[in-house]
C-alpha cells in the first residue's frame, strides 16, 4: 500500500480551519489557480498526493488536490475545475477572501520512502498533473535522492495545458527528461500529437530500477498500465491516484466506497499491486 498519512494529529477532522486566499487567477477556460495560507500561520502539513476539503459558507465544501510541494513554504496551492456550486463559488474568490480548510487527508506518493534511490517516471493526463506536480517538485527539490526523473504530460489541446512556466522549466533542465503531447493540435502547436501512450515507446526504462506515478482520466489508466507492463514495470512499482467519487474526506458518507475500499481514506494514492482486482476503481 502507498504511504498513509491521515489528518495531522491534534486537528479536529470535522472542524475547518480559517484560511486566506493569497492568489486567485485563471489557468484555462475551466481551471483556476489558488494559493492559500492558514490564518494560524502554520503550514498545512501535507505530503504530495494528499487532498483537503475547502469550504465556503452558504455553498458547502469540496475535496481538492493539493498541488504544491511541502518543500516550498507554508502556503499551499490548488487548481480547481469549475464543475458545480462549490467550485463555481471558489472561482469567484479573489485575494483576501476567506475559506475553511479541513485536512490534509489521505495517502500520499511515497516520495520520502520507496522512491528514494530509484528512477521515477511521472505520467500525467490533463488535470492529473495537479496532484502529481506536488510530487514532481518534491523530487526536484531533493534531486540527489533519486535516479533518473522522467515527466510525461498529455492534454486534450494546447489551450488546456497547465503550469506553462513549469512545463518550460522542466523541459529545460538537464536532469529531467520531459515529454508532452496533445490529443488535438492547433495551428501553433509544433510538438507531439496523440494520446499520452504515444510517448511511452520513446522511453528507455530499466524496469528493475523504475517506479511510475500515474494520474489522469479513467480511460488513461488501462492503456498506460498495459504499456508499462510491456516495458517490464510491475504493479509493485506503479502508484496511481484515484481522486474520484470523494466527498466527505473522512470515510463517513460512503460516496467513494469501491468494493470495501474508501478512496478518501485508503487512498487516493494506491500501489497498483494492492488494487489490481478492483477494475472498477482503475478504469
Amino acid at each position: 500500500m502507498s504511504c498513509s498519512t491521515q489528518s495531522t494529529p491534534g486537528k479536529d477532522i470535522y472542524l475547518p480551519q480559517p484560511a486566506t486566499v493569497l492568489k486567485a487567477e485563471p489557468m484555462t477556460a475551466m481551471e483556476n489557480f489558488f494559493s492559500f495560507q492558514l490564518d494560524s500561520g502554520v503550514a498545512l502539513g501535507h505530503m504530495p498526493g494528499q487532498f483537503a476539503e475547502i469550504s465556503i459558507p452558504g455553498f458547502g465544501e469540496a475535496p481538492v488536490s493539493i498541488s504544491s510541494s511541502p518543500t516550498r513554504g507554508d502556503a499551499f496551492e490548488m487548481v480547481v475545475r469549475k464543475a458545480g456550486n462549490v467550485t463555481g463559488a471558489l472561482h469567484r474568490l479573489s485575494a483576501g477572501d476567506k475559506v475553511g480548510v479541513r485536512g490534509p487527508f489521505g495517502t500520499h506518493f511515497p516520495v520520502d520512502a520507496a522512491l528514494k534511490g530509484r528512477d521515477v517516471l511521472f505520467i500525467c493526463g490533463g488535470i492529473g498533473l495537479v496532484p502529481v506536480r506536488s510530487a514532481i517538485n518534491y523530487v526536484l527539490d531533493n534531486r540527489d535522492d533519486y535516479g533518473k526523473v522522467t515527466v510525461l504530460f498529455g492534454a486534450k489541446s494546447p489551450a488546456e495545458r497547465l503550469f506553462l512556466d513549469e512545463l518550460s522549466h522542466w523541459q529545460g533542465r538537464d536532469d529531467v527528461e520531459f515529454m508532452e503531447t496533445v490529443d488535438r493540435a492547433d495551428d501553433d502547436w509544433t510538438g507531439n500529437v496523440g494520446v499520452i501512450t504515444t510517448l511511452l515507446p520513446k522511453l528507455e526504462i530499466e524496469p528493475d530500477k523504475a517506479t511510475a506515478i500515474i494520474c489522469g482520466p479513467p480511460v488513461m489508466y488501462k492503456f498506460v498500465i498495459w504499456d508499462l507492463a510491456r516495458l517490464g514495470v510491475t504493479g509493485q512499482n506503479i502508484y496511481v491516484s484515484l481522486e474520484r467519487r470523494m466527498k466527505c474526506g473522512v470515510g463517513k458518507c460512503g460516496h467513494c466506497q469501491v468494493n470495501g475500499i474508501y478512496v478518501c481514506q485508503d487512498g487516493p494514492v494506491f500501489k497498483l499491486a494492492d488494487i489490481e482486482g478492483l477494475k472498477e476503481a482503475i478504469q
